[in-house]
């Protein structure tokens, strides 16, 4: 099931979309939906059932997408350095003492909810008094369903709701200037999703694929069998000491071909256009301005 947030005459709703992609149908939900689909994602983690759809499906090109998270309930939860061939290619960037062993445990940093925007909303670029290494970062998301602490691996997937894309859009100067990486992480803006979730029962998040393009041109192509820490590791790793709600949003890491990575180094500049497709899920897509 994909479940979709966008706005329809002037207000937020919350629907599944349909097969063939072309239509939505609402949820027969009270309120004004202002969290997405974070009422659902909790309904179904005290295991009650979806609400029933509520009236005629509408074509998908009269809504407008929003994330389907909003505003998530609280810091997005980034795992860097987490493919083998990414961690290869920074290995002789400014990020080469930093875990020189990445492999070791995972580099896990957050993002503020605030900077999330929807799949078609513009990245604003903050200037070069500010940042001047604009880079993207292709990932898939995962979205916790039931919560809980100290997970074990081997019950980490009965906790996933779902997947949704991530752009991890990041200011690389900052990042390096302090050394941690929430700041350059959490610019407005700086944290496309979308363009729905898919629900865990339909993808298997651990064998899908996930590409980038930049103004189309094939920037990154990999799978999550790549991944250095897979996600039932990275649910039971974030999870230990920490409790995790239903809602929370897991970005597992970024292929290979990032900005940083090519030789020289390419940063986004205004009028880019950032496309990103993971299988299974569909297409976010982000002009830079």
């Amino acid at each position: 099931m994909r479940i979709a947030t966008f706005v329809h005459e002037g207000q937020r709703r919350v629907g599944q979309v349909s097969a063939d992609g072309l239509s939505v149908t609402v949820f027969g939900i009270s309120g004004a939906a202002a969290q997405g689909a974070l009422p659902l994602i909790e309904a179904a983690a005290r295991g009650e059932a979806l609400p029933p759809l509520a009236g005629a499906a509408i074509p998908l090109s009269a809504v407008r997408l929003e994330a389907p998270l909003p505003l998530p309930r609280r810091n997005l939860w980034c795992v860097g350095r987490n493919y083998h061939e990414h961690a290869k290619e920074l290995q002789t960037s400014v990020f080469k003492d930093n875990n020189a062993n990445p492999a070791t445990w995972p580099i896990v940093f957050t993002k503020v909810p605030e900077c999330v925007i929807a799949n078609g909303d513009d990245v604003v670029l903050p200037g070069a008094a500010v940042s001047e290494q604009i880079d993207y970062e292709a990932e898939l998301a995962v979205i916790i369903g039931t919560g809980g602490k100290n997970i074990t691996r081997e019950d980490a997937m009965k906790h996933v709701f779902g997947y949704t894309i991530v752009n991890d859009v990041t200011a690389r100067d900052v990042q390096m200037r302090h050394q941690q990486w929430d700041m350059g992480k959490s610019f407005d803006t700086f944290c496309p999703m979308g363009p729905w979730i898919v629900t865990a029962d339909e993808l298997d998040g651990q064998h899908t694929r996930v590409r980038c393009w930049v103004n189309d041109s094939l920037r990154q192509d990999g799978r999550t069998e790549d991944l250095i820490f897979d996600i039932p590791t990275l649910i039971e790793t974030i999870s230990r000491g920490i409790t995790l709600y239903p809602g929370d949003v897991i970005a597992t890491g970024t292929p290979a071909g990032v900005g940083l990575g090519l030789k020289p180094p390419v940063f986004l500049k205004k009028g880019d256009v950032v496309r990103i497709e993971i299988d299974g899920i569909g297409t976010l897509q982000n002009a830079f301005v």
